[in-house]
């Protein structure tokens, strides 16, 4: 039965976030941060690791973290975090052709640095530009296949 909704839901077109999108694994998360790449736009890091895709989906999951430490009102950190997903929401098709054309996946954790709040229009164009250089990463990515053997 989840096969048929996997199915049905990823082959659907439009903006919305699926549950399947947002990244919950502990093990996964420890993974990005512990072997993944980063890069900065400031006020925002992103940590990704670029997988090959399981069972045929080139799907893109991911989690956003606003530090207590950076923000210290509950209602700043939640303003932030929307904010950041809809810029992500709205954007995420910067990366999907690149995903799709390699037979990528990836696991992407936005970080907030930033110790005030900022404009929704300034983290817009700073997750277009990460998911740009994220794609162009996904484009270097070679097969694993590929890799040379010894003889």
């Amino acid at each position: 039965m989840q096969g048929d909704f996997f199915t049905h839901t990823i082959n659907m077109t439009g903006n919305r976030l699926y549950k399947y999108e947002k990244l919950c694994s502990r093990s996964a998360i420890d993974k990005i941060f512990k072997e993944g790449y980063t890069i900065f736009a400031y006020p925002l890091r992103a940590s990704f690791i670029i997988k090959d895709s399981e069972n045929g989906y080139n799907d893109a999951r991911f989690l956003i973290t606003v530090p207590k430490k950076k923000l210290r009102h509950a209602v700043d950190r939640v303003q932030m975090r929307r904010r950041i997903r809809e810029a992500y929401r709205l954007s995420r098709s910067l990366i999907l052709p690149a995903l799709d054309e390699n037979g990528k996946s990836i696991e992407i954790a936005f970080i907030y640095l930033s110790d005030s709040l900022k404009s929704y229009q300034s983290i817009e164009t700073k997750i277009a530009d990460l998911l740009n250089n994220i794609a162009s990463a996904i484009a270097n990515t070679k097969p694993q296949d590929d890799a040379p053997t010894s003889i």
